[in-house]
């Protein structure tokens, strides 16, 4: 019951602050706008946006946004919009090491992804909330009570969907357009660099990642670093169309000639040692892949080329895969 009890205050308390807010909002709207203070001055203000829980009003041009996943960290960040508050991953200390540090000082620490310090979200005053339903699904409404909350449905292979309804969110549709269009011209250069799209092609490239405390990963083609390397058209091995749902396709060190390609990617979360990495890489059937015999095994950061998600750390994956490829 002191649970419960401790529960039901804490969401009061959020909803105390949201209207507070809400009446602070309306005061602003009075003095700085317009002198009738019409619904429609007052309506001018936000707009509407489609998410993944029914639509939401959210400000035109909010000025203090609070991000719960590294996605929507990278897409704030992207379009130039500093976050006052995120959330970090459970394997890191601190925001991602590739997104700039000067554009991340500052940020403070709300929690952990997927289990976020509402407290000091609250306390941060936020005007909009960036976050996903697999993530923060079941904390919607101790969310919405803080600030208006735009989810997506997913992370992951909708990256490109995601940042859009971001970039609605934050009222920075025309950013985006040039984010967009840059990558692309950055994906043709890194496809033309690497021998063209034929030749892309026709180069199997796998990617594997060790997991502590669970089987090797052989990422499939529904993830984001499938979507990267299916925009350079990259060849894909057969194994990859086994994934599970797409993901991937999971194996024992005893089975990892699977993972075999003409290039192999790889990367590890959490300790090397604990994840399998060393062992299966020392092995006798690591060394007998093709990728491995002919020096095309390439090993990568984890927190970027799997936990990045996004068109910032896309751009850097791009730079990093053209420069070992061509290496």
């Amino acid at each position: 019951m002191a649970i419960s009890l401790r529960r039901r205050g804490l969401a009061l308390g959020a909803l105390s602050l949201a209207g507070a807010l809400t009446l602070s909002a309306c005061g602003f709207s009075e003095s700085g706008g317009s002198a009738s203070g019409s619904s429609d001055s007052a309506s001018a203000k936000t707009h509407t946006v489609k998410t993944a829980m029914g639509d939401v009003k959210v400000p035109v041009s909010p000025k203090r946004v609070v991000v719960l996943d590294t996605g929507e960290l990278d897409s704030a960040l992207t379009l130039g919009v500093q976050p006052v508050g995120a959330t970090h991953s459970a394997s890191e200390d601190s925001f991602p090491s590739y997104l700039p540090a000067d554009r991340t000082k500052g940020i403070e620490e709300v929690g952990e992804i997927a289990n976020p310090n509402l407290e000091t979200v609250a306390s941060l005053k936020p005007d909009l909330i960036l976050t996903s339903k697999v993530r923060d699904g079941d904390r919607y409404e101790q969310l919405k009570a803080i600030a208006p909350t735009v989810m997506t449905e997913s992370t992951g292979t909708a990256w490109k969907e995601n940042f859009q309804l971001h970039a609605e969110a934050l009222g920075k549709q025309a950013e985006a357009k040039k984010v967009v269009a840059d990558y692309d011209a950055h994906v043709a250069k890194v496809t033309e660099a690497v021998g063209g799209k034929e030749k892309a092609a026709d180069t199997d490239v796998n990617f594997v990642r060790f997991v502590e405390g669970a089987d090797i990963r052989i990422y499939g083609k529904q993830n984001y670093i499938g979507s990267i390397l299916a925009d350079l058209g990259m060849g894909r091995p057969a194994i990859t169309d086994k994934a599970k749902d797409g993901f991937s396709y999971d194996v024992s060190p005893e089975k990892i000639d699977l993972a075999d390609a003409d290039v192999v990617f790889t990367s590890t979360y959490g300790d090397p040692a604990k994840a399998g990495t060393t062992k299966t890489m020392n092995s006798g059937l690591w060394k007998g892949l093709k990728a491995s015999k002919d020096g095309k095994v390439f090993k990568v950061d984890d927190r970027l080329w799997i936990a990045g998600i996004g068109y910032t750390a896309a751009d850097k994956i791009l730079d990093e895969f053209q420069a070992k490829m061509t290496g």
